[in-house]
């Protein structure tokens, strides 16, 4: 379950952050994660709990922010946005497409003390 592994890598970047903007305490983490990123949701929720005992960030609030994935289409040449890398264009319904965006996870905001 690589879920384990971003989370030990998200605890990593926080305590960074932790030192560098002088905190002690996270409360809330926001992560924005696209459609197409290949990660377990509810894996991660698992693995934070596990992963964020007995650290600065032990009970925090994880606030998980989807977002759809995009990609180009060769049929009517725009980027439009999927729910699935297997999805039709939706504007012209063609199905020659790459995908181009949703494929990374970011924290979007910490709310620390």
């Amino acid at each position: 379950m690589h879920e384990m592994a971003v989370c030990e890598s998200l605890l990593s970047a926080m305590e960074e952050a932790a030192k560098a903007q002088n905190f002690s305490r996270v409360t809330r983490v926001r992560l924005a994660i696209g459609r197409f990123a290949g990660i377990e949701i509810e894996a991660l929720r698992f693995g934070f709990d596990v992963v964020m005992r007995g650290s600065l960030a032990e009970g925090a609030e994880l606030v998980v922010l989807e977002e759809d994935g995009t990609a180009w289409c060769f049929d009517c040449c725009e980027t439009v946005a999927l729910s699935h890398r297997l999805a039709s264009c939706p504007k012209c319904g063609g199905e020659r497409l790459v995908p181009n965006g949703g494929t990374d996870m970011k924290i979007k905001d910490l709310e620390v003390m």
